[in-house]
């Protein structure tokens, strides 16, 4: 089983539009639906702890429903802890969920940008979709170069906010300012499903690309399992030879000594 932290954005409104915004659920629930199936646990935490808004529910949507009723997600959501407090040595991935709201607390969240490097640099996997990526900007790893410099990331794309009718009301455009820290955005077809694995880190492009995201974290899992299973097999056999030739030398001493 491994841990991974889901991080919400906290707010509420889209700029000054009075619009109301929050954590895009399906971007939440079906991810979690994926992890939860896998048998990992899922945390929650968000920009400033508390409550974090999320955007309507889709009642249609099985997954979305199983996520807003559980009762441990529920009690998770209910009391989120801030990024800045989080212990990152806790956690085997950080999973950004997006909603519009990330466009504005998440780029410049020091706590997340600490978080996001420090579960990289340790080994862990980072996963982002849709504005979840905004979370990427301005994380610096302990090599000294962003965590995008230089890798395949996809996005919500600029077509896309058009499409939605918010390219107007967004801060930025969130695939022009990847690139601009030397990302190579990556994208597929307005609204279609698009994820891209760049070592351990795995970002998709809109609410259709979350659960195909948390797939292949999974599977990104599933060899870190492999290579941990593998090398405690490896180091139980070597235990096993290095007491089978302690017994076979005091057999030895005892066959000497009887001499």
């Amino acid at each position: 089983m491994k841990k991974i932290l889901m991080v919400l954005t906290s707010v509420s409104e889209l700029g000054d539009t009075g619009e109301k915004t929050g954590y895009n659920v399906a971007e939440a629930a079906h991810p979690w639906k994926v992890f939860k199936d896998s048998g990992h646990f899922v945390d929650f935490a968000s920009i400033k702890g508390g409550q974090p808004p999320s955007d309507v529910v889709d009642t249609d949507d099985p997954i979305q429903v199983a996520f807003t009723q559980d009762e441990t997600t529920r009690a998770g959501l209910y009391n989120t802890a801030r990024v800045d407090v989080i212990d990152p040595e806790q956690y085997d991935a950080v999973y950004l969920a997006g909603g519009h709201g990330t466009m504005w607390d998440f780029p410049d969240s020091e706590g997340l940008q600490r978080l996001v490097a420090s579960v990289y640099d340790a080994g862990g996997l980072v996963g982002a979709v849709c504005h979840g990526p905004a979370g990427l900007l301005n994380v610096e790893l302990k090599d000294g170069f962003r965590l995008v410099q230089g890798r395949d990331v996809a996005a919500f794309t600029n077509d896309e906010e058009v499409a939605a009718g918010k390219d107007k009301v967004i801060p930025f455009f969130l695939a022009d300012r990847l690139e601009e820290q030397g990302a190579h955005h990556v994208s597929a077809g307005v609204f279609e499903e698009k994820v891209v694995v760049d070592e351990r880190l795995v970002t998709g492009q809109n609410p259709a690309s979350a659960a195909g995201v948390a797939k292949e974290m999974e599977k990104l899992f599933a060899e870190v399992i492999h290579h941990e299973k593998a090398e405690e097999q490896h180091e139980a056999e070597a235990l096993r030879a290095e007491k089978d030739a302690e017994k076979d030398a005091k057999k030895k001493a005892a066959a000497d000594a009887g001499h």
